[in-house]
């Protein structure tokens, strides 16, 4: 595929638009919705603190690039 030109004018782009079906106007943007409904309590969560990832199972040399 090679670029032939670039439509920069805005009345030649609506006509072109409306020529193949296409809608000339964009779409309104819609209202944004509200926050997710949560329960009165919400359950409690993980207790992250003093958690160490688990050590690998073999040594990992990141100076080796294959």
């Amino acid at each position: 595929m090679r670029l032939l030109a670039f439509v920069t004018e805005g009345a030649t782009i609506q006509r072109i638009l409306n020529h193949i079906g296409e809608p000339a106007q964009a779409p309104t943007a819609k209202p944004a919705r509200g926050p997710p409904f949560w329960d009165e309590e919400p359950e409690p969560g993980l207790d992250w603190e003093g958690r160490l990832p688990p050590e690998p199972e073999f040594e990992f040399d990141q100076r080796i690039s294959w």
